[in-house]
């Protein structure tokens, strides 16, 4: 049987595309060599956040006093929050495979290789796939094979026994201590929730400033905050060596060890390049991985590529629109993907998230802007659900009113940033997103002030 579309990956940009072009009358295959969802649904996003989640209801509870609420012998069950979050998990992954038979797409479970293009396969414009030891046709390919853990080549590091985020999220035991290689997003949330469940978490990040690509004044401000809660810092310090519990650092020329009794690797991704077949099929690549037009084609105009595979946001909500950009187009309509307000959240407590330009990409491009900031205490919804809870709300104004950057620190800033996203996909100038009416009390009144 010849398919009219067969995706590779069935990640977010993998089954967002599959249930697309199922539901719009086209004949698809989708090949996942794991578990629908992909590292987003099982060892990423939603993994994350349940833990998160977990963590942050259990420093409620602690914290209930500030609110009136007097509870006793609080605690926490390990191994129940990891049960549930494999429950969350499972649950979600049923959910795609549902909307996977609604849709009518064939899921194959194996390792998809894209074989060599013979003379007959050209002639009818076909690609072919082996998976499982069976063959399959299709006329139009989209590659959405996500990413991976980035390893890099740290003195002593294949010898230790560290974990990447996969083993983190099914720790057994808070570990005492816990050393994080990296102050990204993926980082932070770790070091959040294991400095919440009691683990002395220290942080060690090459860069200057921790979540490097968010507005870095707030990075600052969310590190001051959780630098209270007795997360240890070291930032502009390289890894020199791992030696099994001891890391060693060098900062301003000067080395220093920490011993920790766990170490944790995240230092970022790389897209997934090989073990499909992808040297078949000769596509342009660029420095971080396929290139790809505004539709989503990669060089050979019947072969897309969506989500992580294109190196270019590593996210999965833009994962998912470019998968529906790429059926879009493959469907006869020419919508172009926009990367204008794609909103980047850091699900610690509190919350950061940000949209748009920063101020050091603007000063980068020498763009003129505006900023209008202000603390989140100017919500009222704010205040009575945060009790002596900091944040700011800083928006980034061009010089003709329009709205350049909206970066929010506090909760619940990755709802709220959706708000200011959709103002700048839009292209809503200030005042017209001031003349629209919040509802009161909301926490996003403070968009509303802030301008």
């Amino acid at each position: 049987m010849t398919y009219d579309l067969a995706i590779i990956g069935g990640g977010p940009a993998g089954y967002t595309a599959a249930e697309s072009a199922g539901k719009n009358g086209i004949r698809t295959i989708l090949f996942e060599k794991n578990n629908l969802g992909g590292v987003c649904l099982n060892e990423g996003c939603i993994p994350t956040k349940t833990l998160l989640y977990s963590a942050k209801v259990y420093h409620s509870a602690k914290e209930s006093v500030k609110y009136g609420i007097s509870c006793e012998n609080i605690t926490y069950d390990l191994s129940k929050i990891i049960a549930r979050k494999n429950k969350v998990v499972r649950k979600l992954v049923a959910g795609i495979r549902a909307k996977m038979a609604e849709a009518g797409v064939e899921v194959v479970t194996g390792t998809a290789i894209i074989q060599a293009q013979g003379e007959a396969e050209k002639a009818k414009g076909e690609f072919s796939i082996e998976c499982n030891g069976q063959i399959y046709a299709a006329r139009k390919l989209v590659l959405c094979t996500g990413s991976e853990t980035i390893i890099p080549p740290i003195p002593g590091l294949k010898e230790t026994d560290f974990w990447t985020s996969r083993e983190a999220l099914d720790s057994k035991e808070i570990p005492e201590s816990l050393l994080i290689i990296g102050g990204g997003v993926i980082g932070i949330e770790f070091a959040s929730f294991f400095n919440t469940l009691g683990s002395k978490v220290i942080v060690v990040e090459m860069l200057n400033e921790i979540l490097p690509g968010m507005d870095q004044s707030l990075s600052g401000f969310l590190r001051n905050e959780l630098s209270k809660k007795g997360i240890e810092f070291h930032t502009g310090a390289k890894v020199v060596s791992v030696n099994n519990r001891q890391v060693e650092i060098e900062k301003n020329g000067e080395i220093q060890r920490i011993e920790a009794s766990k170490i944790l690797l995240s230092v970022g991704r790389k897209p997934v390049l090989s073990g499909f077949g992808l040297e078949n099929l000769a596509l342009e690549t660029r420095k971080t991985g396929l290139k790809v037009n505004e539709y989503m084609q990669t060089s050979q105009p019947n072969a897309y590529a969506c989500g992580d595979i294109t190196g270019f946001s590593l996210l999965a909500h833009t994962a998912v629109r470019e998968a529906e950009v790429a059926v879009a187009h493959l469907s006869g309509k020419n919508e172009k993907m926009s990367y204008k307000a794609i909103p980047g959240v850091v699900y610690t407590n509190p919350e950061i998230a940000g949209v748009g330009q920063t101020e050091e990409t603007l000063q980068a491009e020498n763009i003129p802007y505006i900023v209008k900031q202000l603390p989140m205490a100017y919500s009222g919804r704010f205040v009575a659900e945060n009790e002596q809870g900091n944040g700011i709300c800083k928006i980034l104004e061009g010089t003709d009113g329009s709205i350049l950057g909206v970066h929010i620190l506090g909760n619940p800033a990755s709802e709220l940033i959706v708000i200011a996203g959709i103002a700048m996909e839009r292209g809503m100038k200030a005042e017209e997103l001031k003349t629209m009416i919040f509802p009161h009390p909301t926490v996003g009144e403070i968009i509303k002030e802030t301008l």
